[in-house]
């Protein structure tokens, strides 16, 4: 039976590596996966999921108003599509949630979104709260913070180094702009301002 799963986590966690790993299973044994990124995250290069340990992948990019159900679906009347895989879910709309969870119940494809789950002011991505509330499966993908804990929040820094408390909540970007920290330092950051 065919799910909607959601793996999240702070930053640098190996979210993509995870999901590159998981498509080559995929097609390794002969299956065909579907794959997409957000449009605006080209870090790796247009329409490439790229991984911090230097795995990369081509990947249909979507912007905000793509419908990607209809993508799939139409991809799915020229060959059988194993395994939907999506990249930066965080930046997806709520409609574009609700898509995947239509490819899964009504096409019966299973599908593995990766994302962030919160933005560095601590609030949740329009993506990401549409993919907890109605995902069937949710994973935590953990990372450390720098005193051991796990992280489960993301800083941004500025060109001085100091962490942003204010901002646009997108801005892509790497280590040079964001480092992931747990909770306590989270909040011991943003309280200096």
């Amino acid at each position: 039976m065919a799910k909607l799963y959601f793996s999240y986590s702070a930053m640098n966690a190996g979210k993509s590596t995870l999901l590159l790993q998981a498509s080559y299973n995929y097609r390794e044994r002969g299956m065909h996966t579907l794959l997409f990124i957000a449009a605006l995250d080209d870090r790796a290069g247009n329409g490439k999921i790229g991984s911090r340990i230097g795995l990369d992948c081509e990947a249909i990019p979507f912007g905000g108003d793509d419908d990607l159900f209809e993508h799939i679906r139409r991809e799915q009347e020229d060959r059988d599509i194993a395994c939907v895989f999506v990249d930066e879910a965080q930046f997806m709309s709520e409609d574009q949630v609700w898509q995947l969870a239509r490819t899964v119940d009504r096409l019966g494809i299973p599908v593995m979104a990766y994302g962030l789950r919160t933005d560095f002011q601590g609030q949740l991505f329009p993506g990401s709260r549409a993919l907890l509330a109605i995902a069937d499966t949710l994973r935590e993908i953990r990372t450390i913070c720098t005193c051991g804990r796990k992280a489960t929040m993301v800083l941004r820094l500025g060109e001085n180094g100091k962490p942003l408390k204010d901002g646009a909540q997108i801005v892509v970007g790497g280590n040079d702009k964001y480092v992931s920290v747990c909770r306590r330092h989270w909040d011991e950051a943003m309280a200096e301002f």
